[in-house]
């Protein structure tokens, strides 16, 4: 029994004291109100493609090799340009005050600890700048919404600049709020604040005025045209998010996009959609070599990024996980999310004989037979 105390010591080093994702995210749960919990874990509609999103990755199996002779995987890899310790990024979830004071701030931290990069949401507690001060390791990546007055449009993307950004992401599939049913319910109804921190009271923009679109409905959505015009004021790369077709993808790329985010904004959005994972072949096969591709919705685990990876996503973008870390334990919550997924890849990958992300590719995979 000697070992014993080591052995526990170095199992939890450097996060909190987590064994496994669950844990996680029970506690996160436990400790949030009800209104806020189902905020975080629902869906819109009935939540059938919530339930899509998970039922996608157990069609998948492995294809393992074994005795490689191969040492440690290794897990890192690159995003527009970006260096990554693990294929991850978080996901820009608003209303990030709502789970911890420190929200993204947070976020941003533990993603510079771990390896992984920030994509920073324009709808957060805190602005765009105070999140890169806070991390500019990993703070590199903001969000925009084609929507509301395009000077305004021009103007965050000379702030996401010159607050020292390397790219964009443009959130395509929301121009109005999904039709969520849990919220509806609870008459959930959340201090403005959680989501003013790049449109504070008082500031020379109103935030209604920039998302009052997403409950009016009022104005007509951008076109692929408009959007593509409307970026090039910038000279950063940017990723279109929220693409589930080829037709879509193709379309984001020809107006400019140096990646795309297949994603069904984690069933929050339109309720009926496939799975994001299902729909990542057939835009690889549209837009791979063209473009980057990353995957958020329904990634819950180190298997899963290591499913979507080996289906030809370049990066995995993960939402839910990261909130429920930060509702669990702040900083050090999100951290453990990350040394469990980098943990669990590496054991995965090991398993499967194969010595880098970057070498994962579909003959790792065979369809389950129902």
């Amino acid at each position: 029994m000697t070992g014993t105390p080591q052995r526990a010591l170095s199992f939890f080093a450097g996060g909190a004291d987590f064994a496994t994702l669950s844990e996680i995210v029970d506690v996160a749960r436990a400790g949030l109100a009800s209104d806020v919990r189902d905020f975080l874990d629902g869906g819109a509609g009935q939540e059938v493609t919530l339930g899509r999103n998970r039922d996608a990755f157990g069609r998948w199996a492995y294809r393992p090799r074994v005795m490689t002779g191969l040492g440690v995987p290794d897990t890192a890899t690159s995003f527009l340009g970006i260096g990554l310790g693990i294929p991850v990024l978080t996901a820009p979830f608003g209303a990030d005050g709502l789970f911890h004071p420190e929200g993204h701030c947070a976020v941003a931290r533990a993603n510079a600890a771990e390896g992984a990069v920030s994509i920073v949401p324009e709808g957060g507690t805190h602005a765009i700048e105070t999140v890169a001060a806070a991390a500019p390791v990993a703070a590199r990546i903001a969000q925009l919404h084609p929507m509301g007055d395009p000077a305004n449009f021009a103007a965050m993307l000379r702030r996401i600049e010159d607050a020292g950004y390397d790219a964009v992401c443009v959130t395509v599939d929301c121009p109005t709020a999904g039709w969520r049913e849990g919220n509806r319910r609870n008459r959930f109804d959340p201090d403005p604040a959680v989501i003013s921190g790049n449109y504070p009271a008082g500031g020379p923009v109103a935030l209604e005025e920039v998302f009052g679109q997403l409950f009016t409905r009022t104005e007509p959505v951008w076109t692929w045209a408009q959007l593509g015009e409307r970026m090039t004021v910038t000279r950063l790369p940017w990723m279109a998010k929220g693409v589930l077709t080829a037709e879509s993808a193709s379309a984001a790329v020809d107006a400019g996009a140096s990646a795309v985010l297949v994603s069904n904004h984690g069933g929050r959005q339109l309720d009926g959609t496939p799975a994001a994972l299902d729909q990542l072949p057939e835009i690889v096969a549209a837009v791979g070599g063209r473009a980057q591709i990353a995957l958020d919705s329904g990634v819950r685990s180190g298997s899963d990024v290591v499913t979507a990876l080996s289906l030809g996503a370049d990066a995995v973008v993960i939402g839910r996980l990261a909130a429920y870390g930060l509702a669990a334990a702040g900083e050090a919550g999100v951290r453990r999310v990350h040394q469990l997924v980098r943990e669990e890849m590496q054991t995965i990958l090991t398993l499967l004989g194969v010595g880098s992300v970057r070498d994962l590719g579909p003959e790792f995979l065979q369809k389950v037979r129902p």
